[in-house]
């Protein structure tokens, strides 16, 4: 049986039916302003007069200006349910993507219990569909359990109804080497991908900052550069020798990005994401002992952000993921040490990277589209996501305003997820997602 998800996905939105104008909009921010017409979720025309059939019921969203990109995609949230549905949601978790622009999801298998099985990664999906905001991807566990013990049956849940195309023990690493490579050798002969958590546990146990002046002077445990650039080296070399495609997640360090470098240069199939916090935050931030500052892998020095930056711009690092992770108050509210490690990061993630690439023009909205769409959707081999923006193909769009009304600044009060764990309290963005469409349909007007 083929492990390629249908197009429209089944479930409850897979009848993109409807009519939906998109008025004055700037496709990937050239040019003049056009309109685009999705009839039943896909494009059916683009241009400045385009309008409406005088016979269809029409839903109208009004760009004002807006820049138009491909619906975003992230490869990499935590979403919480099954177990922890006090933190967030499929549904909450949905609407913070919509809101945040992004029209499919990738969430990862370290829920309660663990996505190590057809019939949770089924109900994931299915709950997905059900809340319709976006496509909801389980992730599947390499391990049982994520005890890092036995395999899982990768077969038998990419060939489920949630056409499972990612593993990923994620929140932990798989450090046996041995059954790294066993799980190497089963996802080559599936062609799924393997995502890993990078971290050598006895480099870092008790470990709370990265190992550097800051820490030394705030008195926190190091977390070292090498306790992620040894398993990232250790995967590099299995991919190549038994041929799997390998994913590292949240890379963090000036030596992974030469790690990955050389991969490419080699021929290794090692793709990477790099997220929007180190991108733009660094352990200077930890002067505070705020909590919601303490992530996994921990934030940076400024040189490592730098490299991470240019790798992301040149194409080292393939794409942003945002690790969206959730905790409560009484979770972050503590002392550093004891907090719980993670950030949102789904409805400040094209603002983060906005802020940081195209203002300065470093970058434009066609590379933007590149690292938060195309990408991610080339390397699941995700159908129907990332999709140029043209006739005939999907209607899943972003629309962002870049006016100068649409400067915002963030409250975790007010963002959509259950929890309010932001890294970005009070900081001001000139950039913000206007609209939503997930085939077509709205699934968030501003």
């Amino acid at each position: 049986m083929s492990t390629e998800l249908a197009y429209p996905p089944t479930g409850a939105t897979a009848d993109a039916t409807g009519t939906t104008l998109v008025t004055g909009v700037r496709p990937y921010g050239e040019g003049e302003p056009v309109n685009v017409l999705a009839v039943d979720g896909v494009i059916a025309a683009i241009g400045a007069d385009v309008d409406a059939p005088a016979d269809a019921e029409v839903t109208v969203v009004e760009g004002d200006g807006a820049v138009l990109l491909p619906g975003l995609v992230d490869m990499h949230v935590h979403l919480r349910e099954p177990g922890r549905e006090d933190t967030e949601t499929i549904a909450t978790g949905s609407e913070a993507a919509a809101r945040g622009g992004f029209t499919a999801v990738f969430t990862m298998a370290n829920t309660l219990p663990t996505t190590d099985q057809p019939i949770i990664a089924e109900a994931v999906w299915a709950k997905g569909q059900t809340t319709g905001l976006c496509d909801v991807h389980p992730v599947g566990s390499i391990s049982k359990g994520l005890a890092g013990e036995t395999l899982t049956e990768f077969g038998m849940m990419a060939r489920s109804d949630a056409r499972v195309r990612m593993f990923s023990d994620d929140g932990v690493c798989v450090t046996d080497s041995l059954l790294m490579r066993r799980a190497v050798e089963y996802a080559a002969g599936l062609d799924v991908l393997l995502a890993q958590h990078a971290e050598d546990h006895r480099l870092t146990e008790g470990a709370v900052a990265h190992e550097g002046p800051t820490a030394a002077r705030l008195g926190l445990r190091g977390w070292p550069r090498v306790a992620e650039e040894s398993i990232v080296a250790r995967d590099i070399m299995l991919a190549r020798d038994y041929g799997a495609r390998i994913h590292v997640c949240h890379a963090s360090t000036a030596g992974t990005v030469e790690l990955i470098r050389w991969a490419k240069e080699q021929g290794v199939a090692v793709t990477a994401e790099a997220t929007p916090h180190h991108l733009w935050l660094t352990d200077a931030k930890l002067e505070t002992f705020d909590g919601n500052y303490r992530v996994n892998p921990p934030l940076r020095e400024d040189s490592d952000m730098m490299v991470l930056r240019d790798a992301l711009l040149d194409g080292t690092i393939d794409c942003v993921a945002t690790d969206h992770a959730p905790h409560g108050a009484e979770d972050k509210c503590v002392e550093f040490d004891h907090a719980k490690p993670g950030m949102l990061g789904l409805e400040t993630s094209l603002a983060v990277v906005a802020e940081a690439f195209v203002r300065p023009g470093l970058a434009d909205w066609r590379w933007v589209a590149k690292v938060m769409s195309e990408r991610p959707a080339e390397i699941t081999k995700l159908p129907g996501q990332g999709r140029p923006i043209a006739v005939g193909e999907p209607a899943n769009l972003t629309l962002v305003d870049v006016s100068e009304d649409a400067t915002w600044t963030v409250h975790g009060e007010e963002l959509a997820s259950k929890t309010e764990n932001t890294p970005y309290e009070g900081e001001s963005f000139s950039t913000r997602v206007a609209a939503t469409l997930l085939r077509g349909r709205p699934t968030f007007t501003r």
